[in-house]
């Protein structure tokens, strides 16, 4: 039966991970044997393919990229966390739009993002954000607030108010009993918002594509510009090379904090 659940399992994770698994074994394979071997076998590994990614960086700089997305995709992440414990505290303490604003912030990421790039890209012409590292970054932030100001909501709901009420009896100010009460308890949560924030804003494509052309190109679109990095057509192996590297960043941190963030995601659904 234990045998069973582990063939399971391993066949279930290789089809999830199947995209990964045939893009990691291309970035390995020289481009002749690309064209005459297609399966998942290797016959003679090489790394040229990422000593090109670095070789060609005069025209396409990886690592140029790679720091843009670490600095926007940190700095959206931050803003986002520091927005939404503010405003989740005003909305779960002093009932500040909990019933109405809440909701109404909730939803906006349900809507395609594409139906905000008109009016965004025009109002960052008129306020000469295009082509920004801090603009991105704050594109990033609106995208990930819902999602964070939920699971900090939620947090702090789960919190006895009577910490607040006892902190207040005690002399201590509004800003005083969130900041030395509620967020040392919020610290886990708090770290897990920040990671999921963190994988959101570097996998974001559109907003990247439309803001930036050259300064503040994200991994994720200049991820894009290695398909015909040489010219004559698209090199599989470069490409695959490219995806490689842009995704070894988020899947990392994913990898070393999903116990964390698993727990702070169900913390609170079942109370007893």
């Amino acid at each position: 039966m234990i045998l069973l659940r582990w063939i399971v399992f391993a066949g279930a994770a290789l089809i999830l991970n199947f995209p990964v698994i045939s893009t990691l074994i291309t970035s390995l394979k020289s481009d002749a044997e690309i064209t005459a071997n297609a399966s998942l076998m290797i016959e003679k590994p090489t790394l040229a393919n990422y000593a090109h990614i670095f070789a060609i960086a005069d025209r396409f700089d990886i690592v140029h990229y790679l720091t843009n997305s670490v600095v926007e995709a940190s700095v959206g992440s931050a803003l986002a966390i520091l927005l939404a414990i503010t405003a989740a505290y005003a909305m779960i303490r002093f009932s500040v739009g909990e019933k109405w604003l809440l909701p109404i912030v909730t939803n906006l990421r349900a809507i395609p993002l594409i139906i905000f790039s008109i009016p965004i890209y025009l109002m960052y012409q008129e306020a000469h954000l295009l082509d920004t590292r801090f603009g991105l970054a704050l594109i990033l932030c609106l995208v990930n607030l819902p999602l964070v100001l939920v699971l900090l909501a939620n947090a702090i709901r789960d919190l006895p108010v009577e910490l607040d009420e006892a902190a207040r009896i005690d002399g201590a100010p509004t800003w005083g009993i969130l900041v030395y009460v509620v967020l040392p308890l919020l610290r886990p949560i708090i770290a897990a918002s920040a990671v999921l924030a963190f994988i959101y804003s570097w996998n974001e494509f559109l907003f990247g594509l439309m803001l930036t052309t050259r300064a503040a190109v994200p991994v994720t679109v200049g991820a894009s510009f290695f398909f015909s990095a040489s010219g004559g057509g698209v090199q599989w192996g470069v490409a695959a090379a490219v995806m490689i590297v842009s995704a070894l960043p988020p899947l990392i941190l994913g990898m070393a904090a999903y116990q964390h963030i698993g727990r702070s995601m169900t913390a609170g659904a079942v109370k007893g």
